[in-house]
């Protein structure tokens, strides 16, 4: 025969009923936290990052950087030119003349193979592993300390970039500022490792990291500031509520704001780097000295204005265009749930 449990017994089941519930509760708001937290970094699609995501991002960085460096070769081949030989090539208008009248149009256009396939590669490696990177550090740093998330992942994301750029960067910078070195990398990557062996392409890397870590780490925290300010202040409004059109205006200015202010930071060592290339310094040490430390700041400072500032520019728009076309948001800003929740940069 059925005995009625005794009431003590039933709060104590009921009361264990609701401890489980709460946990469970507690464990998908966990969950989906971590899922907003994740997702935040993607845009207002529910995308969980993966393979395929940072594949669309690395070819999107990859298309994105190499087509933009081929673009502005010319300012790239005066820029060096300016570095190693500034009493020669002192401004814009007499340097392009100078190049023009003595080795010809197409001496503008020496190096074109390094900067398309060199920083084609970098590209990819930087905005692919960038956005692998900001997933990752996501899991580790509070939400609220965007700007450390921001600084560790450019620059892990950087680190490998350079790796892969360097022995593209040693035979572009030769085949530029010097006329019979080589035609292109077809030529120049055997002439150097016969020469110099493997060391060779890998001589100015730490000058590359020391030029390009900063700058990447300052540009991509900028442009993610910047684009969360022009939507916040400017705009007033959410990124899922403006259109495409508006949302790729935006990382056309918070681009060109990013470099901008990375060209500042960087320029000292990209001095640094064509000295060395040229064989003008065996060392860093010596290549300070011989420079000096005011012309490190403001030599090729001008140029460089001109050059990275619309390159980085086109390499967003490029960017979140390739993202866009794909079915992702642009990059940069909060979505509109973080902004409810009151989470701020």
């Amino acid at each position: 025969m059925w005995k009625a449990q005794p009431s003590g017994a039933t709060n104590t089941a009921a009361a264990a009923a609701v401890r489980i519930s709460e946990k469970e509760e507690k464990a998908e708001n966990e969950g989906s936290e971590r899922g907003r937290a994740r997702r935040r970094f993607t845009g207002d699609k529910d995308l969980s990052p993966g393979p395929a995501y940072y594949t669309i991002c690395a070819l999107g960085g990859m298309l994105s950087a190499g087509t933009t460096h081929l673009a502005i070769t010319p300012l790239d081949v005066l820029k060096v030119n300016m570095q190693v030989n500034p009493i020669k090539y002192s401004s814009i208008v007499s340097g392009f003349s100078t190049l023009w009248k003595e080795q010809g149009p197409s001496s503008l256009w020496r190096g074109w193979s390094g900067k398309l396939f060199g920083y084609g590669v970098q590209g990819g490696c930087k905005f692919g592993l960038y956005e692998y990177f900001k997933t990752f550090y996501s899991g580790f740093l509070p939400l609220q300390d965007r700007t450390s998330l921001f600084f560790l992942s450019s620059a892990s994301a950087q680190v490998f970039a350079d790796v892969a750029l360097c022995p593209f960067e040693a035979v572009k910078v030769r085949v530029q500022t010097q006329p019979h070195f080589a035609r292109g990398l077809v030529d120049g990557f055997p002439k150097i490792y016969r020469t110099e062996g493997l060391a060779g392409f890998y001589r100015g890397l730490f000058p590359l990291w020391a030029r390009n870590l900063p700058f990447s780490m300052v540009m991509f925290s900028t442009f993610e500031h910047s684009v969360e300010l022009i939507y916040h202040h400017l705009i007033q409004r959410t990124k899922e509520d403006c259109s495409r059109m508006q949302q790729l205006g935006v990382t056309c200015l918070a681009g060109y704001t990013a470099g901008a202010v990375g060209t500042v930071i960087s320029t000292p060592a990209d001095n640094i780097v064509s000295s060395l290339y040229n064989r003008k310094a065996d060392s860093v040490r010596q290549a300070v000295r011989s420079i000096g430390v005011a012309n490190l700041f403001t030599r090729s400072l001008s140029i460089r204005i001109a050059l990275v500032g619309p390159v980085v520019t086109l390499q967003w728009f490029f960017y979140d265009t390739i993202k866009v076309l794909n079915g992702l948001p642009t990059s940069g800003g909060l979505s509109r749930e973080h902004e409810d929740g009151g989470i701020s940069a």
